[in-house]
């Protein structure tokens, strides 16, 4: 029996959109990166770009459980001396640009190389409920009914 391996004309790429608000990062974020990758797929190939397109709309309010929102702190460095930044999960989803920890949880779950790059191009990430993408008519996935633990209220 021979490994069976995907060429790109028998890829089929879908569109998803998931509805974000009230449920929990780190879960959506691992269904997303799994979606992104294809691992859902039957004819899931590793060196193959064979991952849906997925929309994530009201990323703003998104759930952190715990005590995330104050503890959680994202890093990074200007490139000079004593350059180190450092923001609280809290303060960037108060901030301008909220959809950054989706971004971020996804981006990290997904392999750093060029084939985890060509993956998060894949990814739509919005703060509101509006997205500029009706006209490839996205499948609802809703993330929150998969299990009782994906979603938190209050």
């Amino acid at each position: 029996m021979k490994t069976y391996s995907a060429k790109p004309s028998e890829i089929v790429k879908k569109w998803f959109v998931i509805d974000a608000e009230d449920v929990v990062l780190g879960r959506m974020a691992s269904i997303i990166a799994a979606r992104l990758r294809g691992k859902h797929k039957p004819m899931f190939t590793p060196h193959m770009d064979c991952g849906d397109n997925i929309i994530v709309v009201n990323a703003g309010k998104v759930k952190l459980t715990g005590r995330k929102l104050d503890d959680k702190i994202y890093y990074w460095h200007t490139g000079y001396p004593g350059g180190i930044k450092s923001r609280t999960a809290g303060a960037v989803l108060d901030g301008r640009h909220p959809e950054r920890v989706v971004i971020k949880a996804v981006e990290r779950m997904l392999s750093r190389n060029p084939m985890g790059r060509k993956q998060m191009k894949n990814l739509h990430v919005y703060k509101d409920a509006d997205h500029p993408h009706q006209a490839q008519n996205p499948e609802v996935l809703d993330v929150a009914a998969m299990n009782p633990k994906n979603k938190r209220s209050a």
